[in-house]
């Protein structure tokens, strides 16, 4: 299928997305969302996929933010609904049952930051700036900015960074716990790429059922959370890639997991 405003591909288990509106420093406009929840419904039911990586087209930006063109005669009821249709979207990188990358390469803004944050881990270029500068343009973040943001790095940086409006580099995003780590430019897909070849050798099942406890339990209170992951655990036992895993571990090998 080809699409408008970003690629996507399939290699070796690993499906790469990548943003593609590079003369507008890949902004996310309507287009792009909704051609963005196509791929991730087209990857969640791809039994050949296992990861996802999401980047951006060149190295000057990830996702520069929004497609502010399209927010300048918006009345307040458009704005909900784009705000909706944004959360919308992330919100389907969030429940993705399979892991999901952030690989940033450039500026990181707005929605494009929204995005990231939505991702299960986010691995950084160098040269990656990250952001929330809505309130510059007289408005709040409307992606899931306000929430995310707080979960990650805690409520009094959030509030930093979104009441000034002010960019941090990949270094000191690094220092607060934004990213996961920071690469030199041209290393950064590579990096990302051979994580992803670490997590694809893992057994599918275990994998999903660790997404689920963590995010779901993440939310709830402690007793609630133990009890998932213990059903979790359970349910482990049930599979085929269980009985390899102890097996090839009983048996000093490498194990071959089937992802059942």
């Amino acid at each position: 299928m080809t699409h408008q405003t970003l690629k996507y591909e399939v290699t070796d288990g690993v499906a790469l997305i990548t943003l593609n509106r590079p003369k507008a420093l890949n902004a996310i406009n309507r287009m792009m969302v909704q051609e963005l929840t196509q791929v991730l419904n087209q990857a969640e039911e791809d039994q050949n996929v296992r990861i996802l990586i999401l980047t951006g087209a060149e190295e000057k930006a990830f996702a520069a933010g929004a497609d502010i063109t399209e927010f300048q005669h918006l009345s307040p009821i458009e704005a909900l609904h784009s705000s909706q249709a944004f959360q919308a979207a992330f919100n389907r990188i969030d429940r993705l049952k399979k892991p999901i990358i952030a690989a940033v390469n450039g500026f990181c803004l707005g929605a494009g930051c929204e995005l990231a944050l939505a991702c299960d881990m986010i691995y950084a270029s160098d040269r990656a700036r990250f952001g929330q500068p809505e309130i510059n343009l007289g408005f709040i973040p409307g992606g899931g900015g306000t929430q995310r943001l707080a979960r990650l790095i805690g409520r009094p940086r959030a509030k930093e960074l979104i009441y000034t409006g002010e960019m941090i580099d990949a270094q000191e995003a690094y220092r607060i716990g934004f990213v996961n780590k920071v690469f030199p430019a041209a290393e950064l897909i590579p990096a990302v790429k051979k994580l992803a070849q670490q997590v694809t050798s893992k057994g599918a099942v275990a994998i999903e059922l660790a997404k689920k406890v963590i995010d779901e339990g993440y939310e709830g209170d402690l007793t609630s959370a133990l009890a998932l992951e213990a059903k979790g655990f359970a349910l482990c036992f049930g599979t085929e890639d269980k009985t390899e895993g102890v097996n090839a571990f009983l048996e000093k090998r490498q194990p071959h997991f089937k992802g059942r």
